[in-house]
């Protein structure tokens, strides 16, 4: 089903504009520090754009303006396609009607808005700005819903593999991992409901699963592998040991992982052990150092975006870069890093 092209694709056509994909024919996904939260932002070959999540709202509109930088600054975009929600906490959803105020914004889609969330007893206030900043027209996606984006030559897809606490059939090749599962205790929180996005580019495969949390993954991953093998791994909720079981991770078996982690926030050293014992994993990248681990115990230091706390932070970037035949692709830390060359399986 081709929704995300719906409202944009005349724009597009008709529109002479300097995207940050169209003049080389790259997939480029950046990964914006916004201390601990998430924002990620995708550019296709053709401009077309769509960014997960918001970070924050607040600290004098610190992530916000973060975004917006790599958006207007960086990837040089005069509006946003699509932005999404991957669940509705506010390190994800913070920035959406702030960004709203400041940039068009032409699609919004989520999971379906609750009426309540029993985390957060401020939520009919914050959804009540998301919703007036979506003039009420928010889309909602479920699992196995696929989408196609403008790519040019090269065919880009979306696929929905978890939203609302539901999964994508499990089928496929047996998951060699699946009895390593040891159930935690189970998850009432949106966490457990995030919207798990698989998007393809050629051969090129990303995974990126919101806030989802250890139970929800191994419905997911066990006893099959419904989502294969990926080149690149989003680290789950910020690479948190609530989230991230042995059984989907070593199955994705990533060859780069980059976790968006803030100084103190994610990063978990179980987190770490275990992408450590990813049999294909070429490179790890953390958006931030973990304070409270030592040097061996994380991300090299070249392959850390930002190495102080909160404070003094430039709240540099990571950007992934995959070439207009999905065959290669290259990681680069922030607007001085050197690019890492990385093929695709």
């Amino acid at each position: 089903m081709n929704r995300f092209l719906l409202a944009v694709s005349v724009c597009l056509l008709s529109t002479a504009r300097l995207f940050a994909g169209a003049a080389d024919g790259r997939l480029d996904i950046y990964f914006i520090d916004v201390e601990g939260g998430a924002a990620t932002l995708i550019v296709t070959p053709a401009g077309e754009s769509l960014l997960i999540d918001s970070g924050y709202p607040d600290n004098g509109g610190r992530d916000r303006d973060r975004i917006l930088s790599v958006i207007q600054k960086v990837a040089k975009l005069d509006h946003l396609d699509h932005i999404a929600v991957s669940h509705w906490h506010l390190d994800h959803f913070g920035n959406h009607a702030a960004l709203a105020d400041k940039i068009k914004i032409n699609n919004f889609w989520d999971r379906g808005i609750p009426e309540s969330l029993q985390e957060d007893n401020k939520f009919g206030e914050r959804i009540a700005l998301y919703r007036a900043a979506s003039q009420n027209q928010s889309k909602a996606v479920k699992a196995g819903d696929t989408f196609t984006l403008e790519s040019k030559e090269t065919p880009l897809n979306i696929k929905i593999v978890t939203a609302s606490g539901e999964v994508i059939p499990n089928e496929g090749p047996a998951n060699p991992h699946a009895s390593l599962h040891k159930p935690q205790p189970e998850d009432t929180s949106d966490n457990a409901k995030s919207v798990s996005m698989l998007i393809t580019f050629g051969k090129f495969r990303f995974l990126t699963c919101g806030d989802l949390t250890w139970n929800t993954e191994a419905k997911l991953m066990t006893p099959n592998n419904p989502v294969g093998q990926v080149d690149l791994f989003m680290v789950t909720h910020h690479g948190l040991n609530v989230s991230n079981n042995p059984v989907m991770v070593l199955a994705l078996d990533p060859r780069v992982a980059v976790t968006c982690n803030g100084p103190t926030k994610g990063g978990a050293p179980e987190t770490i052990a275990t992408l450590k014992t990813v049999k294909s994993l070429q490179a790890m990248y953390q958006l931030h150092r973990n304070v409270k681990l030592a040097e061996n115990e994380q991300a090299s230091p070249e392959n850390i975006a930002n190495q102080e706390e909160t404070t003094n932070c430039k709240g540099n970037w990571i950007k992934a870069s995959v070439a207009k035949d999905g065959a290669s692709y290259t990681i680069q830390v922030g607007t001085s890093g050197q690019p890492k060359e990385f093929k695709t399986r």
